[in-house]
């Protein structure tokens, strides 16, 4: 493989041996396709006793979690609803598609140059899978910019990382902060009714494929982890230690890139975090919005098998903040969100789906 990869490339060029799934056929009825959703939320394994991570018994149940859980909705039949023209031209107004679609192509990359390096054929398949399922994530938002008119900048190539598994642990990390934060955020826009139900019900595939993407690094981590010598397991945990450092820096700060047409351009890695400001001021708190996050990232990882290990840095960190942040003297109603409100929880949502 090139060290710069254009964006037209399939994942089994990548990955030998991996076979694209089979999407649901083109006139899924409803039962089918809601029987597909409830089936990508709930897994338990038939193993008795624990899952020890490092563990033959715990990595191949994860591979299997990941297979089993599998949804096979096709980005082609999504149905886009129409909208309203101040609804559609606040979406096109939103300067994050051109860095959603991008991320969602170098997240398929990373994953797959990773997986690729994998002698576990298990693992493998789970990996080359899991950058499949974000390739399609990257269709959904094509096609949704394609509904609405969206003009998008063109790509810059993608570079080929040459330490894959570097780019497996930030890639991941970065799913693990910013899904957290998406979780909630997501909820809070559905139940403002702002947007067209059908909107958000589109996505709401896209969400769990998400939560599964984090168990399934979660319990990498911890599987990788478990099999190093004493020395190699202090050099991962440094990498993993700098891939947290860079992730809270992208987060503070803006970071400029350059396109294919070589125009510079400026990204806001910070954009969950200075957009959340908006959705928690005198509309909805801080200490609510926190709330929602944790309460919706319970949920989402409920139907899992409780012996997989969940993601915990973001969770335990925002429950440590809750400890000191005062709930507000008059509570507002979340269901009751203003449409300004409303619209921040969405570009939170579509952001940190990509990111």
């Amino acid at each position: 493989m090139n060290q710069s990869v254009i964006d037209e490339f399939d994942i089994e060029q990548i990955v030998p041996g991996f076979t694209a799934p089979t999407a649901s056929p083109h006139n899924s009825d409803r039962a089918t396709i809601e029987a597909a959703n409830q089936n990508t939320r709930h897994w338990h394994s038939q193993v008795p006793g624990s899952l020890e991570p490092g563990s033959s018994t715990h990595l191949r149940e994860i591979c299997r979690m990941f297979r089993d859980t599998f949804n096979p909705y096709r980005p082609s039949v999504l149905d886009w609803p129409r909208l309203d023209p101040e609804t559609l031209q606040r979406i096109v107004s939103l300067p994050i598609w051109d860095i959603a679609v991008q991320t969602e192509g170098r997240a398929r990359l990373r994953i797959s140059a990773y997986a690729k390096t994998l002698a576990n054929p298990d693992l493998r398949d789970a990996l080359a899978l899991n950058a499949w399922e974000e390739s399609r994530h990257k269709e959904v938002l094509s096609r949704m910019v394609a509904a609405y008119g969206i003009p998008l900048a063109r790509a810059a190539p993608y570079k080929y990382p040459r330490d894959a598994e570097w780019a497996y642990l930030v890639t991941g990390y970065s799913e693990c902060i910013d899904s957290f934060f998406a979780f909630g955020l997501f909820e809070l826009a559905r139940r403002s009714t702002f947007f067209p139900p059908e909107l958000v019900e589109t996505f709401e595939p896209v969400m769990q494929e998400e939560c599964r993407h984090i168990l399934l690094f979660a319990n990498w981590v911890a599987w990788h982890r478990s099999r190093l010598s004493w020395w190699r397991r202090i050099r991962f945990e440094f990498r993993v230690l700098a891939a947290w450092c860079i992730l809270g820096w992208q987060r503070i700060g803006l970071v400029r890139t350059i396109d294919a047409d070589g125009r510079e351009h400026k990204q806001d890695y910070n954009f969950t975090v200075s957009s959340a400001k908006s959705v928690s001021a005198a509309e909805v708190s801080v200490h609510e919005v926190m709330t929602v996050c944790l309460e919706e990232n319970d949920r989402r990882f409920a139907g899992y098998d409780a012996r997989l290990l969940r993601p915990t840095m973001m969770p335990g960190i925002v429950r440590f903040a809750l400890r000191f942040l005062r709930r507000p003297k008059k509570e507002n109603d979340v269901t009751g969100l203003s449409a300004s409100a409303s619209w921040q929880s969405w570009m939170i949502f579509t952001t940190s789906l990509a990111w």
